[in-house]
């Protein structure tokens, strides 16, 4: 069969397969062409899920018609020159509008800020069927009409009108965490009007109108900088998590990208603290030196390739835990709200009430003479706190007696144990209900995990070494990490060109599947170039030790067993939750409380 040269027409049309996959990622272009050409307000309009109809309006810099004639051609860009070392701009390939042109019908109306009038072209089926003046506004209109009328084939994969109007809203919800600074409408037959007004430098601002109020009060904040990149952004409190990873963003340079690698480190960093089947709440923003990511891996650009993937992920999962480690202990705020809703069935906490605090000189049901805090004289028993008799280690640290009575304790104290099992303690303004078993479950991972970290762990010595037959570069990554694997209880040698030797392995996790082990350990390596799997192994083994080795649910406690209990939890990190992700404790302000029995 003679080779032929295909058609201009035929080739956009192969290059909009890969580009152009549904409406949503139409949408994703010109939002991007928009953003580069410097708009600070867009509008998105769509009909029947994009399909019908999707239309973006910018304020930019605009086109004049020359522009616009080499816009719709293939490969002609404004963003780079003659090197890909240096991308500063979303858009860089030259494809979109030509591909969206070949499988659509295309109309792009521009004005430049100085120009005194503005031009339109039509672009159908990869022809162009016009280009002449219009009048317009200073910043460009792209209409696509007709997705995929010129490709039948694709109509066919597409889903629900309602699928592909949701896909798009989470475009502009990823674009505009991205971009506070702009404002962002979109609106159309099929679809509620969703609006965000631009928030300036404030990004948790902006956040907030993606994610939800609740998102600012259950934030993190993250900050860290590891050799030439920085990580910045929010990451949510253990206990505030969700049921899919719908809720993950993360940012390249200030790009909108859905990564393998950073969803696993946030996946990796979250460990032991969020229940099997839910997931984190997190929003990152990494920034480096463009020559040290490569963004052209794919059409769509929503993959990238760091050139020190170990680098990147050891940053996010060391920033994100160090951040857990010194505030995520804290138990969410949709707790509070859960809880009265079943209380009272269909009552709102966040009813059109005013949402003040609470305080004695205000409250309807005042005492005679308001006290608050740790100044009641029944409170001050409490003081002085001997050590527990709970069979558990560590042991708490008592309280000393000559302790003020009127210091802060965000925990509170100790009032009853309910059905032995819940503590229930007093704050300054309002109650904590403390699960005791799931809080001293934390308390005794955190100690073991500390001595994991601290010290070689035990092994066990095997009768005679296993030998494991593996590739010659897997057995060279092993032996890189010899040292590493030998703190943790598995000491290994090399055996030969192709073959690892076992010659002990931790003691704290039995019988061990040597050859399952160390053929895992040697792909994790090659993938992210560390060996953190055997110590993930030993921390569940951790963790189930703790929870058999806690404070059982059913023992009752004396007052100063459970204000030690409280005390050790607001020094240890991650007592928010327990091994399993449970929240250990929720917290009930008394505003609450009085707007439950309608006296506020």
């Amino acid at each position: 069969m003679a080779i032929r040269q295909l058609s201009e027409t035929l080739i956009n049309q192969i290059a909009a397969g890969e580009v152009i996959e549904r409406p949503a990622s139409a949408a994703k272009e010109l939002i991007e062409n928009a953003l580069d050409a410097g708009a600070t307000r867009i509008e998105i309009a769509t009909s029947g899920g994009g399909k019908a109809l999707l239309r973006v309006s910018d304020n930019g810099s605009g086109m004049d018609a020359a522009d616009l004639e080499l816009a719709v051609r293939r490969h002609c860009t404004s963003k780079i020159s003659e090197t890909l070392e240096d991308i500063r701009t979303l858009g860089f390939r030259g494809e979109a509008l030509p591909s969206i042109g070949s499988v659509a019908r295309l109309s792009i109306a521009s004005r430049r800020r100085d120009s005194a009038g503005g031009h339109e072209i039509a672009v159908a089926g990869g022809k162009i069927v016009h280009l002449r003046p219009a009048a317009a506004n200073p910043g460009t209109i792209v209409e696509v009409r007709d997705l995929f009328f010129a490709t039948p084939a694709r109509l066919k994969f597409l889903k629900t009108e309602k699928a592909e109007a949701g896909a798009i809203t989470e475009i502009v919800k990823r674009m505009a965490i991205a971009f506070p600074a702009v404002r962002f409408v979109l609106s159309g037959s099929d679809r509620t009007t969703l609006e965000f007004p631009a928030t300036g430098d404030d990004h948790l601002a902006r956040m907030a109108q993606v994610l939800g109020k609740e998102f600012r009060d259950n934030a993190i904040a993250l900050d860290a900088v590891r050799e030439e990149i920085a990580l910045t952004g929010f990451a949510g409190v253990p206990t505030f998590n969700r049921g899919n990873s719908a809720h993950q963003y993360a940012f390249v340079n200030g790009r909108p990208v859905q990564d393998k690698l950073i969803l696993s480190a946030i996946r990796g960093a979250y460990a032991e603290t969020i229940p099997s089947g839910r997931y984190p709440v997190a929003v990152l923003a990494i920034a480096l030196d463009p020559a040290l990511v490569d963004v052209n891996v794919h059409p769509a650009k929503s993959d990238v390739r760091f050139r020190d993937p170990g680098l990147v992920r050891g940053l996010i999962v060391g920033a994100i835990r160090e951040a857990l480690a010194r505030d995520g202990s804290r138990a969410a705020t949709t707790g509070a709200s859960d809880m009265l809703r079943s209380f009272r069935p269909g009552f709102q906490p966040n009813s059109q009430r005013p949402q003040t605090a609470w305080s004695a000189e205000t409250s309807p049901s005042r005492p005679y003479q308001p006290t608050t805090g740790f100044g009641e004289r029944p409170q001050a028993s409490f003081d002085g706190l001997s050590m527990p008799t709970a069979r558990a280690e560590p042991q708490f640290s008592p309280q000393p007696a000559s302790a003020e009575p009127t210091a802060r304790y965000p925990l509170g104290a100790a009032r009853a144990q309910i059905h032995a099992n819940y503590i229930v303690a007093q704050t300054e303004d309002g109650l904590v209900i403390v699960d005791q078993h799931a809080a001293h479950e934390r308390l005794v991972f955190e100690a073991m995990r500390k001595a994991l970290h601290s010290k070689r762990l035990a092994s066990q010595v095997l009768l005679i070494p296993e030998i494991i037959d593996i590739p010659e570069e897997d057995c060279d990554r092993l032996m890189q990490h010899a040292a590493e694997l030998s703190e943790l209880g598995l000491a290994i040698e090399r055996f030969g060109p192709g073959a690892i030797a076992v010659r002990e392995t931790p003691a704290m996790l039995g019988e061990v599947d040597a050859h399952g082990l160390i053929r895992q350990l040697a792909d994790e390596i090659a993938e992210w170039d560390t060996a953190s799997g055997l110590s993930a192994k030993l921390e569940y083994v951790a963790a189930t030790m703790a929870c058999h080795g806690s404070v059982r649910s059913g023992r009752r406690l004396r007052p100063e067993e459970m204000n030690a209990l409280l005390r050790e939890m607001e020094v240890t990190p991650g007592s928010g939750q327990c091994n399993h992700g449970r929240p250990t404790y929720i917290e009930l302000k008394l505003s609450d409380i009085e707007r439950l029995f309608g006296r506020s």
